[in-house]
Parts: structure tokens; C-alpha cells; sequence
């Protein structure tokens, strides 16, 4: 079955044909980056903007590019949450309007559950029966937390961020530092060659009944508000290039702090796993990948990184997650508005 993705919850311009749940045909991602960079984040009103302007040609292209006519899709599929809302809205109601004109079914996806099905393509990518049950980290720009999967379908959220998300703490901390927009990968760079150790900055370890969301355990929720909140205080005393440590020592002991957490809570969850996966835009981040990798070589259980094309924003894994069963169809489907917050289950 051929199924045609749409991505839009937040700044990417995305679509995607991908066959039987895990042959990618194509996968066009637009970028907006450098509408945003001058903002150091997203701009909903631009996003959402660019969206309508760039979707109907992202759509043909990952038609022409998967060698498909039009009557060869057999299933039209879109985010309809979590994200923002007016960019969602543009990518759903572009895929229930194509669903209709094509007389083909509809299905409205969750980016996060998109996210798990990113795991299982690319070459070497498992089948998904080969890692259940297994522990996933989801980090990105909007989202942070470790998921319980059971096997497709079934989830447990184990733990989430209470305030901010790694990306967005990444972002941040690129702009005080004058890095530059995105944070993680300009972050990721700069880091390069310093010492992890030359500040010490928070960890954001949650305090036992601090009340997370959700009644979840404390100890495998996490908080990037006070990582932020420390950098800034501490380039006001030592501003960066002055006599206190280099760019790359402070970029270095941020990062650090950041992926400590992540990992901590990776390994508060791993207990009855098979796999430690981890999905998501901050999955492609070189120290966290390398601290996972040490932790799952430790817990004995395997690693499974998604595969950097399919890491960040992109249709193909939403096309993957509806070609493997999984979403809203029918009516249902039909009925379905952009839900900012959408739950994974």
C-alpha cells in the first residue's frame, strides 16, 4: 500500500510516500530555518504561512519523486498533533482535501507515535517486533520524554519535561552564547574539543512529590528551565571571551548538563527492556548518541537510534506510522481538528 504523508506541526514543510509501512519512495523536507533564525526560535504566524504557500508543491514533488500517479496512492495521511496549531492545521486540512479529490481514505496521525514509527526506517532499521518491549527517549525542539512501548500501539508514558524541552534549551543556550539558530547542532559544533567539566551547571533533577505531569515518577521526569536560567547568570558574571573559560568549555559543560539528564532518565526506565531507542531532532545530537550507547553497553540491552534522515520533522515517518495501521480514519478521521496537545495514546 502507498501511502502519501503530510508533516507540518512546526517549522518543517514536509511530504512523503512511503510503501507498506516501511519503504521509503520519497521524502521531501523543506526547511524554514532561515525564515526563523532571526526570531532564535519559531514564528507561528510565519510558519504556518510558508506552510500554504510551499505544501501543494512539496506534495507533487514527493508524488513525482516516488514515481506514483495520482491513482496509484491508496492512502492520504497528516499530523493532527501534537504541535502548533496553525501549522497543523495547514497539513491536515491539505490531506483530508487531497483524500476527497483522490476518493481515497483519510488518516490524522500523532507526530509523537510518527516519531517511534522513525525508528524502523532506513536500511537497517529493525522490524518493530524485534525490540519490543523497548524504553524510547523522544527528544526534539518540542518534546521531551521516555515512552514505555510495549509493542506498536501500546504506550506508556513513563516521563516528560515539566517545563521546556531539550531542543528549545539547546536554542536558547546557542543564542546567549551568539551560536547561532538552530541550538542543538550549533551547540553540538561548538562543544567540540571542550571541557565538559569546566562549569557546573544544573542537571534538572525533579524533587520526590514535586507533582509531575500526570502523576508521573519524578525521577524520569525532567526540567530544562534552570539550565537556561543558570548560563544566563553565569555569561553575565563571565562573559564569553573574557578571562573565564572559552566558548567551547561553556558550550561543552551546557551540553553536558543536558545530556546527563537525558541519559539519567534513560536509565531509570530501562528495567524489563530489550532496547534503549531514541528518536527525535536532539537524537542526532554526537554526545548524547555516545552516552546512550555507553549506557545501553552497560544495561546490556540494544540501541536503536533512528536514522539521521528521519530524525528531525519529516512525512515519511507519518506515512510509516498510517501504513502500519496506526492513526484516525473513517469518519473520524474526517471530523478530526488540529489538537495542539494530543496525547500519545
Amino acid at each position: 500500500m502507498n501511502v502519501l504523508g503530510i508533516e507540518t506541526s512546526c517549522d518543517e514543510t514536509a511530504a512523503a510516500v512511503v510503501r507498506d509501512g516501511c519503504r521509503v519512495l520519497s521524502n521531501v523536507v523543506l526547511s524554514q530555518t532561515d525564515l526563523h533564525a532571526p526570531y532564535g526560535g519559531v514564528v507561528p504566524e510565519i510558519a504556518s504561512r510558508r506552510h500554504a504557500e510551499a505544501l501543494p508543491g512539496i506534495i507533487d514533488e514527493a508524488r513525482r519523486r516516488a514515481g506514483l500517479a495520482w491513482h496509484e496512492i491508496d492512502e492520504v495521511a497528516a499530523t493532527a498533533g501534537p504541535g502548533l496549531a496553525a501549522a497543523l492545521l495547514v497539513g491536515l486540512s491539505a490531506g483530508k482535501g487531497l483524500a476527497l479529490a483522490l476518493e481515497r481514505p483519510f488518516c490524522g496521525v500523532n507526530h509523537l507515535e510518527a516519531h517511534l514509527y522513525s525508528l524502523f526506517l532506513g536500511a537497517s532499521a529493525p522490524a518493530p517486533g524485534e525490540i519490543c518491549p523497548c524504553v524510547a527517549l523522544l527528544v526534539s525542539g518540542g518534546h521531551t520524554c521516555l515512552v514505555r512501548v510495549e509493542r506498536p500501539g501500546s504506550y506508556r508514558m513513563l516521563g516528560r519535561t515539566v517545563d521546556d524541552a531539550a531542543g528549545e534549551a539547546f536554542d536558547k543556550g546557542a543564542n546567549l552564547l551568539g551560536l547561532g539558530y538552530p541550538g542543538g547542532p550549533a551547540i553540538d559544533r561548538a562543544a567540540r574539543g571542550g571541557a565538559r567539566d569546566a562549569v557546573r551547571f544544573p542537571r534538572g533533577r525533579q524533587r520526590k512529590g514535586a507533582g509531575c505531569p500526570d502523576g508521573l515518577d519524578p525521577a524520569l521526569c525532567f526540567s530544562f528551565s534552570g539550565v537556561k536560567t543558570a548560563l544566563l547568570y553565569y555569561l553575565r558574571e563571565h562573559p564569553a571571551g573574557g578571562a573565564g573559560p572559552a566558548v567551547a568549555d561553556i558550550a561543552a559543560s551546557y551540553q553536558e548538563a543536558i545530556v546527563e539528564a537525558l541519559v539519567r532518565g534513560c536509565r531509570g526506565a530501562l528495567e524489563g527492556a530489550r532496547c534503549l531507542a531514541a528518536a527525535g531532532g536532539v537524537a542526532l545530537n554526537g554526545r548524547l548518541r555516545e552516552r546512550l550507547a555507553a549506557l545501553a553497553a552497560a544495561a546490556g540491552v540494544r540501541l536503536v537510534l533512528a536514522d539521521p534522515a528521519y530524525c528531525t520533522d519529516n512525512a515519511a515517518m507519518v506515512a510509516a506510522a498510517a501504513g502500519a495501521g496506526r492513526g484516525i480514519r473513517g469518519a473520524a478521521g474526517l471530523r478530526l481538528d488540529a489538537w495542539p496537545n494530543m496525547p500519545l495514546a
